[in-house]
């Protein structure tokens, strides 16, 4: 009890000293806590809809593909109004609606605007039955009674502004079509996102299915008493093969799987981040009790002395770290809630609204935060504490401070530079790798050791690199200047460990814009050499060129020919007799003047003939397939193929790597015309001479059609720079995190480290220094500190990010490229970053008491 005492004495006796170290175990623990309530939300969100919209049973044409859609095709699978009545007919069925969906549709709106979502959520379109009252209630107007109707959700009103009355256009393979708004629905439970269109029965048939009397679904109600899998048994026995049957069950699954990637994706990410954010939280919590150990030398040697044992002492500091834990962790867990409350608003304003209605909180999140927070406290407390366990009484009560340890630095130093040694090995090992797999494991045993390595040996490195630091930095301030190199060195393992926590936020950050940055300009690498066709024609969310937009595309003046890229899905059976389940590109003859692709043997216009075809290298190595060989395709929704190989493309490139080519002529003769998928995307060249007015004039012929962009080469090189940096700048977000906890451990080291030093504080204030240069001189302390940091973190960054571009270079981005504005700006701003942290500590000594400052002890 007597330790429970005297931690909560001491505890409440630092509470100052210990504020920063609670905030960032708060910010670990939140940014845990805040995404478990955020993906437990969206699942709850996506349940509801789930739930909401399936029937007891539901029937399907058989597709072996997710979704309603065939692979590029644009129109769903079908079948005739018969089978709805075959399953009305079935025994224990209630009642059963036809139903028709599609997502490949486009709306615009009377301004040409497309209203569908940018998020990544479809348009779907579908038919107006009594089971849509499942999910969905009127608000406004009625429902659609002819093919001039056409009724739309209130979300996407709400955000378009449309209105009873207006008239929008839907876009879909079989032709456009327009109808005015009859009526306006809200969802019962929230819509995630997507922008719902519903038509009457006829209608829909007609424009998204291409004749009436077709479904593509059947919605299943069961009697009274017969269960779910009974039904959908007499289902099956009354409507034969050749369907998909769900329950609701099975169909709430379903729906969990396909949206599961990317909320997994998402989930462990940003608890990627929170990891990085505790690793770095740890450094401000064992600087904070390494700090606090040694101002408390003495006490703890008086507490030695009437008769504390070590393990009393140790308990002791652990007891306070335990409190640091649950009060940060307590915190972190409440403001993780908010945090997802947030996250939830900044999806909204991106298009995917969630609701605060749906928001869980499961017991098992403030369960993990408070573990995690305070394991990851006391683990980080524990060198301390033993520390302190180890303090003579006599050495305390002689010395104010702990002694330093030689020995123990040789040994530190030791260990460092073999970690270091050792991870530099494995980080050489993998730019030598001859394949991805293996050298991706060199890669991350590289980046851990050398991590753990420069950790170690930072303390060591402080004195050199300081000194050169404080040489071109400091010594223009002076004498004030010497002393803020001075005490930045005056214990180099505090600086080390202060500047540690830095610099794994700015390796990471480094080491990202390497790779980002050869990324980008491997890309342009490749597309110069590549790419000979002036512009491309494509839809940001992969959906199909509709046959319309294909025909004013063909019809552009100006244009020397256009090529189209179709992708059919086939299985492919080499001489081993091994079946391949890939597809072939059907594309036009012209494919090899719009993408030049290099050949291992034979020519890739040669693919073009009758009955022929070419492999990727990685296959034909793989298969033993070489030039001359026969091949048997299987065309999934056509007939067996045998066609022969003329050409292996090399897949050395990294555009259509892996890629088999074959004449659309050639794929047409085994598929049907109507289950022949729709062009993927479209590749086009203007005459000589005619490039500028033609790449307007295709802008012009497409504006009907604002689901797609047409980008010329300097439009692609781009949007694929945009792409990344996007990409980057929400991964910079999410370090920024780590970023703020190393600060806070600038600024909680520098108010300890002014504590620690009042007395000579003092003692300088009365021999003539001013408040001023006190001030400077602690501000200065910060930068040199903060430049140790990123001076490691950056460099090490930039070996991690080469030797990541080497590794990549076995998947055709072979240009390493360092960002060095982006380099010099980080670094930079590191020293803004010093300043910042040091502005509180600074001003706190510089409003010390002299007298009180000289008679402290």
């Amino acid at each position: 009890m007597s330790v429970l005492k005297s931690s909560l004495r001491n505890f409440f006796a630092h509470k100052g000293r210990m504020a920063l170290s609670a905030v960032a175990v708060l910010l670990s623990v939140a940014f845990v806590s805040g995404t478990l309530v955020f993906t437990d939300t969206m699942n709850t969100t996506f349940d509801k809809l789930f739930a909401s919209t399936a029937s007891d049973v539901t029937l399907s044409a058989k597709n072996d593909d997710k979704g309603d859609e065939t692979p590029d095709s644009g129109r769903p699978e079908a079948f005739p109004a018969s089978v709805v009545e075959k399953v009305r007919g079935a025994e224990g069925v209630q009642a059963a609606q036809g139903a028709v969906a599609s997502t490949s549709v486009t709306v615009v709106d009377a301004r040409n605007e497309n209203v569908g979502p940018t998020s990544g959520a479809p348009t779907i379109a579908v038919n107006w039955s009594p089971n849509e009252l499942r999910s969905v209630e009127i608000v406004s107007g009625h429902e659609p009674r002819g093919p001039t109707d056409v009724v739309v959700d209130g979300a996407t009103a709400e955000k378009h502004g449309l209105k009873l009355g207006d008239a929008l256009r839907t876009i879909s393979v079989t032709g456009d079509f327009t109808a005015k708004i009859s009526g306006i629905v809200d969802f019962k439970v929230t819509n995630p996102g997507a922008t719902v269109v519903y038509f009457d029965t006829p209608t829909a048939q007609r424009e998204l299915l291409g004749k009436e009397g077709l479904f593509t679904q059947v919605a299943a109600d069961a009697k009274p008493g017969v269960s779910d899998d009974t039904l959908k048994a007499n289902i099956a026995a009354a409507v034969g093969d050749g369907y998909q049957l769900q329950t609701a069950a099975e169909a709430a699954d379903a729906g969990r799987e396909d949206v599961a990637g990317f909320l997994d994706v998402m989930k462990y990410a940003m608890l990627g981040f929170a990891g990085i954010a505790f690793l770095v939280g740890i450094f401000l919590i064992v600087n904070t009790f390494s700090m606090l150990v040694a101002q408390r030398t003495r006490e703890i040697g008086l507490m030695r002395a009437i008769g504390s044992s070590r393990r009393q002492v140790n308990r002791s500091v652990l007891v306070e770290a335990v409190l640091l834990g649950v009060v940060g962790s307590v915190a972190g867990v409440a403001a993780g809630v908010g945090l997802a409350v947030g996250l939830m608003e900044l999806m909204s304003s991106m298009g995917m609204e969630l609701s605060t209605r749906d928001l869980t909180v499961k017991w098992t999140t403030p369960a993990v935060g408070l573990a995690l927070g305070i394991v990851v406290t006391v683990l980080a407390a524990y060198i301390p504490a033993r520390r302190a366990g180890k303090i003579s009484p006599m050495a305390a009560l002689r010395d104010a401070g702990t002694p330093a340890d030689g020995s123990a630095g040789r040994v530190r130093g030791g260990i460092g530079l073999a970690l270091t040694a050792a991870g530099t090995a494995a980080l050489v090992a993998a730019t030598r790798a001859d394949e991805a797999g293996p050298g991706s494991l060199w890669l991350g045993l590289g980046v851990v050791l050398t991590l753990l390595g420069f950790i170690v040996v930072g303390p060591l490195l402080a004195g050199g690199v300081v000194r050169a630091l404080g040489a071109v930095v400091l010594r223009i301030f002076g004498p004030v200047g010497r002393m803020a190199e001075r005490n930045a060195l005056r214990n180099p393992r505090r600086t080390g460990a202060t500047a540690a926590a830095l610099m794994i936020g700015l390796a990471l950050v480094a080491c990202l814009s390497v790779v980002g940055s050869s990324m980008v300009a491997s890309a342009t690498e490749e597309l110069d050499r590549s790419v000979g066709a002036d512009y491309i024609v494509q839809n940001a969310t992969g959906q199909p060129i509709v046959p319309q937009a294909q025909t004013a595309v063909e019809k552009t003046p100006g244009l020397d020919h256009v090529t189209r890229y179709v992708w059919v899905d086939a299985t492919i059976t080499g001489p081993d007799g091994k079946p391949f389940a890939h597809g072939l590109a059907a594309t036009d003859p012209t494919y090899p003047r719009d993408l030049r692709r290099e050949t291992t043997a034979g020519r890739l216009a040669d693919a073009y003939g009758p009955g022929a075809m070419s492999v990727g290298s990685d296959y034909a190595t793989e298969h033993g397939v070489e030039v001359g060989d026969t091949l048997t395709v299987a065309f999934k929704r056509g007939a067996t193929a045998k066609l022969k190989v003329v050409a292996i493309t090399s897949d050395a490139a990294n555009v259509d790597k892996g890629a088999m080519y074959t004449n659309i002529a050639t794929a047409a003769r085994y598929v049907p015309a109507d289950r022949m998928p729709q062009t993927g995307f479209l590749l086009a060249s203007a005459k000589d001479g005619q490039e500028t007015r033609t790449y307007q004039a295709l802008k012009d012929a497409l504006a009907p059609y604002p689901q797609y962009k047409v980008s010329n080469q300097a439009d692609y090189k781009e949007e694929l720079k945009d792409q990344v940096g996007q990409l980057l700048n929400i991964v910079y977000g999410l370090l920024a995190l780590a970023i703020v906890v190393a600060v806070l451990g600038v600024v909680n080291t520098l108010a300890l480290s002014v504590v620690e030093r009042t007395r000579e504080i003092g003692l300088m204030r009365a021999i003539g220094l001013s408040r001023r240069q006190l001030r400077r001189m602690i501000r200065l302390e910060s930068v040199v500190i903060a430049l140790f940091g990123a001076l490691l973190g950056l460099g090490l960054g930039m070996g991690w990010g080469t030797a990541a571009q080497k590794l990549l270079a076995l998947e055709g981005l072979g240009v390493l490229e360092i960002p060095w504005p982006t380099i010099l700006t980080v670094f930079v701003g590191s020293a803004f970053v010093g300043l910042f942290a040091a502005l509180v500590p600074a001003f706190r000594a510089g409003r010390m008491n002299v007298l009180n400052a000289i008679a402290s002890d």
